[in-house]
C-alpha cells in the first residue's frame, strides 16, 4: 500500500488454515468464553448478595470466534483500534487494581488498628476513580497518536491488533509513539509493579516477626492475590517482548499461545483462585451451586 491510500482494514496474519479442525477450535474457545463468563458472574453475584463479603475480555473471544471459521482473516480499521483500545484499558486497569489491593492488604496488616482511619469511603471511591479514569485517559491518547499515522501496509503478524504493530507499519518516524509508549509503559506497569513490591516486603516483614498463627492467616489472605499477580505479569511480559522484539525464531503457535495467555487465563484464573481460596466465598458458592442443583 502506497502511505497516501487510506488502510480500511487489516490483515491478521497469525492464523493458519486448519482445515477440518477449525470446527473444533471453534467449541474449545467458545466453551473456554462461556466458562469464563459464567465463573466471573458467579463470583459477582455472590458477593453482591452477600453483605458479609463487602470488605476489604469481551475485547478478543467475539472476532477471535469468528476468524478460527472464516477463511479471510481481516478486521476494519475502526474494529482494530476498538478492539486495542478495550484490550489496553484491561490490562492497565486490572495492574491498577492489584495495586490498590496490595495497598488495602498492607494497611489490613501492617496497620490493623488504623485501617478505618486510612481507608475510609472517600479514599476508596478516590482509588477506584483513578484506577478507571487513569488507564481510560492514557490509551485514548495512545490510540490517537496511532491513527494519525500513515501507513504502508496493513498486515499484522497477529491473532488480535497491537497498537506497537499498526505503528511499526508507519511510512514516517515514530518516535514519538514509541516514547509515549514507553512512559505508558512505566506507568501502567512498572509503578503499579513497584507499590506491589514494597507493599508486600513490608507485609512479610511482619509476617515472620510475628507468631505462626499470624503468618499462617496472613498469607492465605495474601497467596490469591500474589499468585494473580503473578499470573497476570507473565502474561503481560510476553505481550510486551512480543510486540517490542523480533520472535521469528520462536514457533509461530507458542507465539499464539503465549499472546493470548494474559487474555484468557487471567479472566478464568482470577475467579476460580479467589472463589477457592477464600473460605467465605468457597462456602457460600458452594451453597448456592448446591441450592440451584436441587
Amino acid at each position: 500500500l502506497n502511505w497516501e491510500e487510506t488502510v480500511s482494514h487489516f490483515t491478521l496474519a497469525a492464523y493458519s488454515d486448519t482445515g477440518l479442525f477449525k470446527h473444533l477450535i471453534f467449541l474449545l474457545i467458545l466453551c473456554l468464553y462461556v466458562l469464563i463468563i459464567v465463573s466471573n458472574l458467579l463470583l459477582i453475584v455472590v458477593i453482591c448478595m452477600n453483605r458479609s463479603l463487602h470488605e476489604p475480555t469481551t475485547a478478543l473471544f467475539p472476532l477471535l470466534l469468528i476468524q478460527v471459521l472464516t477463511d479471510v482473516h481481516t478486521i476494519s480499521t475502526e474494529f482494530c483500534f476498538l478492539q486495542i483500545y478495550c484490550i489496553y484499558t484491561y490490562a492497565t486497569i486490572e495492574f491498577f487494581c492489584l495495586a490498590v489491593m496490595s495497598y488495602d492488604r498492607y494497611l489490613a496488616i501492617c496497620c490493623p488498628l488504623q485501617y478505618n482511619v486510612h481507608m475510609t469511603s472517600k479514599k476508596v471511591a478516590l482509588l477506584i476513580a483513578l484506577t478507571w479514569l487513569i488507564p481510560l485517559i492514557t490509551v485514548v491518547v495512545i490510540v490517537m497518536l496511532t491513527v494519525t499515522l500513515p501507513l504502508c501496509g496493513n498486515v499484522i503478524y497477529k491473532v488480535y491488533c497491537g497498537n506497537w504493530a499498526i505503528a511499526k507499519l508507519a511510512c514516517v518516524n515514530t518516535r514519538v509513539n514509541n516514547i509515549f509508549g514507553l512512559l505508558y509503559m512505566f506507568v501502567s506497569v512498572v509503578l503499579p509493579l513497584i507499590l506491589i513490591l514494597f507493599t508486600y516486603m513490608r507485609i512479610l516483614k511482619i509476617c515472620f516477626s510475628g507468631c505462626k498463627q499470624t503468618r499462617q492467616k496472613a498469607l492465605s489472605t495474601c497467596s490469591p492475590h500474589l499468585a494473580s499477580l503473578i499470573n497476570f505479569f507473565f502474561g503481560c511480559c510476553f505481550q510486551i517482548v512480543q510486540s517490542r522484539f523480533d520472535m521469528s525464531s520462536v514457533p509461530n503457535i507458542v507465539n499464539i499461545l503465549l499472546s493470548l495467555y494474559f487474555l484468557t487465563c487471567q479472566p478464568l484464573f482470577t475467579p476460580v483462585l479467589y472463589g477457592l481460596k477464600m473460605s467465605k466465598i468457597f462456602t457460600i458458592c458452594k451453597r448456592l451451586l448446591c441450592g440451584l442443583n436441587k
